[in-house]
């Protein structure tokens, strides 16, 4: 169900035959009928029109219904909350925006959380039960926010600055205040599962530099948590020895060094140091491609881009190696959290 309901999603409004089905998933025809009826009896898939055929009379068309169900994506910064609805295809369809205070406490925080997802959650007919189907379903929650965390158990770790979150169960907390399924991650893991199942494919590194600097890595396709969730803690490798001390309680760390520049007002400094830390990213994963985003890249993309960049081809050009490409990304946290919850669904988990 969930192959065919992904070829659904990525036809989109054209609608794709019950015998391409068959053909793209390796069904047999009796099987994909019985999906497909499933599916139109649960409001998920309606016909799409007829299509002609090479032969024969034509075929009949079926298409994802967007509006039968829904999610809400949030991500938590430091200092500003935003939360998003979207249907089944991912399209934003209602957002909120407010500042947060994530030093406020956990409890300050889920009531802030359980306002504005509220806000949205109510615009949903289908309620909020949980696995709920029909029309307007809310799905459940994705919530995205600075690591590092325990995304299988949906438990705070030790978040870099805010010490009184260690050891904070948000994932049960908001589904007992919300009553729907909650799932957590790391704001660069969701947005990397944003871009994964966008269609950003191969191996890539998501770099977020905002109020604090990781990573959400992408390794052949799936979204590379590592054993105990803790990858992509990209900010905290060290490249200055006798550095600047940074709030995880080291030295010389990426993300001290990177934010200093740019409270300095220098860019090409940060961007500078930022492709340092990226060209040990690459050097270590062999990615296909860096993408950049956060707040403080999209305030000088140029800057960031071309810093990087020179990094990266430098490196390249010393080992004989064609260099990596570095774009700007969508900054597209909020909708990779509602991803958490659609992505199951479409058999697209981990990208």
């Amino acid at each position: 169900m969930a192959l065919v309901l992904d070829l659904l999603r990525t036809a989109g409004a054209e609608g794709i035959s019950r015998l391409e089905l068959a053909e793209r998933t390796g069904l047999t025809p009796q099987a994909v009928s019985k999906i497909t009826a499933r599916l139109r009896a649960d409001g998920l898939a309606a016909e799409a029109g007829r299509r002609a055929s090479t032969g024969g009379k034509p075929r009949t068309v079926l298409r994802l219904v967007p509006e039968a169900g829904h999610a809400v994506g949030l991500h938590l910064d430091r200092d500003e909350l935003r939360a998003v609805l979207v249907d089944l295809t991912g399209a934003v369809v209602g957002e909120e925006r407010t500042s947060l205070d994530l030093g406020a406490g956990p409890e300050a925080v889920v009531d802030a959380v359980a306002r504005e997802a509220g806000a949205l959650t109510g615009r949903v007919s289908g309620g909020g039960a949980p696995g709920g189907r029909g029309t307007d379903a809310l799905l459940g929650i994705g919530v995205a926010l600075p690591g590092p965390l325990d995304h299988a158990r949906g438990v705070l770790h030790r978040v870099t600055g805010f010490p009184e979150w260690d050891g904070f169960p948000l994932r049960d907390a908001l589904a007992r205040r919300l009553g729907v399924p909650v799932v957590v991650d790391k704001d660069t893991n969701a947005a990397a599962l944003g871009l994964a199942v966008a269609g950003t494919g191969g191996s890539f590194a998501y770099l977020y530099l905002g109020t604090g600097l990781g990573a959400g890595l992408v390794i052949g396709g799936t979204v590379h948590r590592g054993a105990r969730t803790g990858a992509g803690e990209f900010g905290h490798q060290v490249v200055q020895l006798d550095g600047p001390p940074c709030g995880c309680g080291n030295r010389g760390c990426v993300e001290a060094l990177c934010l200093a520049a740019v409270a300095r007002g220098e860019a090409d400094e940060a961007a500078r140091v930022l492709g340092t830390a990226a060209g040990n990213l690459v050097a270590l994963l062999d990615i296909d491609l860096v993408l950049l985003g956060g707040r403080t890249i999209t305030a000088a993309p140029d800057a960031f881009v071309t810093g990087v960049t020179a990094v990266l081809d430098e490196r390249a050009r010393r080992v004989g190696e064609t260099a990596v490409p570095v774009r700007i990304a969508s900054d597209g946290v909020a909708e990779g959290a509602a991803q958490l919850v659609l992505a199951p669904l479409f058999g697209r988990a981990d990208g």
